[in-house]
């Protein structure tokens, strides 16, 4: 934690179950100290909360420890390159989990769900990984003007993290995720 502060590293991997922080407060801490630092988190935990709970504490990757060499240094470079990577045994578990209980993700009833056409190019921007100083330069407005949009479509939609944004971009045909690369 303290060396990702002082160095400011483009990429930080951190393993999740760590004597003392744990990896996703570590996570947290990271991320807020420099956003721009991207964090690539290891466990061996295979689960839709695990990932929930990694990715709303700011990791943009996600690797599996059994997984390791096969994954690790595509992570690190998807990441860097501001993508979001999760291992493939992963997506197929957040998939999983979206088809089974995706439709109960739906607005709140009463809340206006239909987003402005400037909002969905901001839900695209956002499930594509993109930062909130990305989109604002790609659409020509202030990043406090993305962040305002964020707020306001989380709201709006009755969202609660960028996980479940994903999961309304993908049912809505406003994203499509890429294919899973062949192991």
């Amino acid at each position: 934690m303290e060396k990702s502060t002082k160095l400011k590293p483009d990429v930080v991997v951190i393993d999740v179950s760590m004597p003392g922080l744990d990896g996703i407060e570590a996570t947290r801490r990271i991320r807020k100290a420099n956003p721009n630092t991207q964090v690539v988190v290891l466990t061996i935990h295979e689960s839709d909360q695990m990932v929930r709970r990694v990715l709303d504490a700011g990791a943009r990757g996600y690797v599996l420890k059994s997984d390791l060499a096969a994954n690790l240094a595509k992570a690190v470079n998807d990441v860097a390159a501001r993508k979001l990577f999760l291992a493939p045994k992963v997506s197929e578990i957040v998939l999983k989990e979206f088809l089974k209980t995706g439709k109960q993700s739906e607005p709140r009833e009463g809340v206006q769900a239909a987003p402005t056409p400037r909002e969905v190019e901001v839900i695209r921007l956002l499930a594509e990984s993109k930062t909130n100083k990305q989109i604002a330069a790609e659409l020509g407005i202030t990043t406090r003007t993305v962040e305002t949009h964020r707020a306001r479509i989380m709201l709006k939609l009755g969202l609660h993290c960028i996980t479940d944004l994903i999961h309304y971009a993908i049912r809505h045909g406003i994203y499509s995720p890429p294919a899973a690369a062949a192991e």
